[in-house]
């Protein structure tokens, strides 16, 4: 993947009382790429006892924030919908629209299912389709990328039909909770597509709360699984996302920063399941795991570092921040916290964690 994160640097573009959006100001890439962060999507990705159909109105609020911001600059007042089922249906963006003054003309669907193996992914196969072309639209999506094969999949599979049609796509607007694997596929969709669109404006990609990674190994514990698990590494991140992260004990140490989006709303159950399991297998592997090394780990980068490598590793100016969310301030923090965790037992933290998940589970316990 080329190093589309090379120079780049978050500056705030918009604030509300509650949200603030932040853009990746970059030279080298061809589309737009945006953080948006908000008190309920900060609790999503750091507490995996937030469940059902909370999951949905925790994004709710920055998704029409980041479309009224949107608006204001040039977005026209109607789009059509895309929904990649089920994880789509967790992102609000129909309401959001409505909130936002926009109307929707279409919503269509896609289901693209994983193919899973003994926990790795063999393929991808597209189940069901409802589907209006709409010549020269704006088509808005919400869904996790985390390898991209599923976006690829049906994104190939919705070009077709508008080539097909002879119709073409104006913008295509992205909610996601995702990861750095979005660049490489938008990025490259956009140069194919302006070789037969020229007009085609590219994407603009949205992520709640930061760019993250996924595993491409089994991680430090030897329980993560690849290309599926999100945590820190490579990542751009919104500063009070951050902080929210580094105030709690062991946000830090789950699995991944939003498991299973589907399970998480449709199957709780399946969802608790698999928190359990995680934790179980830390507690069998924590006497053999290195505390420093599990922790530089998941906050995404080696320890020691200064501050100025930080902000340069981190993507960070000092302008880019407010007053609450003062930088040298979040970096003292991350090093305490980073310190402090060196010296924590692991098997503690399992059992902590399992106690208090076992405790969320029991309402939903048949």
């Amino acid at each position: 993947m080329h190093n589309y994160l090379d120079k780049t640097k978050l500056t705030m573009v918009a604030r509300s009382e509650d949200v603030t959006l932040y853009k990746l100001d970059t030279p080298k890439l061809l589309n737009k790429y945006f953080i948006t962060t908000y008190e309920g999507s900060r609790r999503l990705l750091t507490t995996p006892e937030e469940v059902g159909f909370q999951t949905y109105l925790d994004t709710m609020p920055p998704t029409v924030e980041a479309l009224k911001y949107f608006r204001k600059k040039g977005l026209q007042d109607s789009v059509d919908i895309l929904t990649i089922l089920r994880g789509g249906l967790n992102y609000s963006v129909e309401e959001s629209c409505f909130r936002a003054g926009i109307q929707t003309d279409n919503i269509n669907f896609l289901s693209c299912e994983r193919i899973i193996q003994n926990k790795e992914i063999k393929g991808l196969d597209i189940k069901y389709q409802k589907y209006n072309i709409v010549n020269n639209g704006t088509m808005i999506i919400g869904d996790i990328i985390a390898t991209g094969d599923t976006l690829k999949l049906c994104f190939d599979y919705i070009l077709d039909k508008y080539k097909r049609r002879g119709a073409k796509l104006r913008r295509v607007i992205f909610f996601t909770i995702g990861g750095t694997r979005a660049f490489d596929l938008m990025e490259t969709f956009t140069e194919q597509i302006r070789q037969y669109w020229p007009e085609f404006e590219g994407f603009t990609c949205v992520f709640y709360e930061g760019i993250f990674s996924v595993y491409s190994t089994r991680g430090v514990t030897g329980v993560n699984v690849p290309d599926i698990d999100f945590y820190w590494n490579n990542s751009v991140l919104a500063p009070e996302y951050r902080k929210t992260v580094l105030d709690s004990d062991n946000a830090i140490f789950e699995k991944c920063i939003i498991y299973d989006g589907g399970a998480r709303r449709y199957e709780i159950a399946e969802h608790y399941d698999e928190v359990l399991e995680y934790w179980r297998d830390i507690r069998a592997v924590a006497d053999n795991v290195n505390m420093k090394a599990f922790t530089d780990e998941k906050l995404g980068y080696p320890s020691p570092a200064s501050y100025e490598e930080w902000l340069e590793i981190n993507h960070y100016e000092e302008d880019t921040t407010n007053e609450e969310y003062v930088l040298k301030a979040l970096f003292r923090s991350e090093e305490a916290f980073r310190h402090k965790n060196h010296k924590r037992n692991l098997r503690h933290i399992a059992e902590v964690r399992l106690q208090e998940i076992t405790k969320a589970f029991e309402k939903y316990k048949k």
